[in-house]
């Protein structure tokens, strides 16, 4: 969009006994630039929101369209290649399962995400993941102190859809002992991992508690950097209740 604006500029000119001011108008172009999204249906728009609510943009890259760990496929490359069926079956039960913290794996979904969002997420992706207005992850800010970018980054990479706001857990998780997904909040985990090296180690190496299907904590070690994972174990220390 390209819009004319009228600059007014007083230039003072000195005369020899008095003062005037001459007003001279000035004519300038100004390009205004908007992102380019597409208008898509009710469902595509759907799945671009939980694209990035479940973090899926922070592995597989903003769109699919990669460049975030070579361990994670471009989606917006491959996506399309894959049956809604065999889409689902990956989101639900995961796929890659690796030891190594470097390389990221698909966790299991199974039991965080509803059918109706995995079969918005299938249409996104079949749609091409085009960019969709407002269909953004968190933005952090990092100037503003590690608890603040902790806060954001828990958000930005998901960690608030397993272990809920606040660190308060609540998500199920049958085959594990307990049969819930871990909070962050209360004494048995401070007493686990007391430490901030402890709760970096453990999100940058993940866990797997229980039997398949679980729903297991994903590592992040090729994916957060270091400041991050910094921050994000500032921030869940202050979820600490008693």
């Amino acid at each position: 969009m390209t819009r004319r604006l009228l600059a007014l500029i007083a230039v003072g000119l000195a005369t020899a006994g008095c003062g005037s001011t001459k007003t001279v108008t000035v004519t300038t172009t100004v390009q205004a630039t908007t992102p380019q999204t597409t208008k898509v249906s009710d469902q595509v728009a759907e799945g671009a929101h939980y694209f990035n609510q479940f973090a899926c943009a922070q592995c597989h890259g903003p769109n699919g369209g990669g460049g975030i760990s070579n361990s994670v496929p471009p989606l917006k490359a491959i996506g399309k290649a894959f049956s809604a069926q065999q889409l689902r079956t990956i989101i639900d039960h995961g796929l890659g399962a690796s030891a190594n913290p470097t390389k990221p794996y698909m966790p299991v979904w199974g039991q965080v995400i509803s059918a109706r969002q995995v079969n918005a997420l299938v249409a996104y992706i079949h749609a091409g993941l085009p960019a969709v207005a407002g269909a953004t992850p968190q933005a952090v800010q990092s100037d503003q102190g590690p608890v603040v970018e902790g806060a954001q980054l828990y958000v930005r990479y998901g960690c608030v859809n397993c272990h809920g706001p606040n660190g308060l857990g609540g998500v199920p998780n049958p085959q594990s002992q307990d049969k819930t997904i871990p909070p962050l909040s209360g004494a048995d985990f401070f007493s686990q991992f007391h430490t901030n090296q402890k709760i970096i180690e453990v999100i940058r190496t993940g866990s797997v508690l229980g039997k398949a299907p679980i729903v297991s904590m994903p590592h992040w070690g090729g994916i957060l950097s270091a400041r991050e994972l910094h921050a994000l174990a500032e921030y869940i220390k202050t979820l600490r209740r008693g």
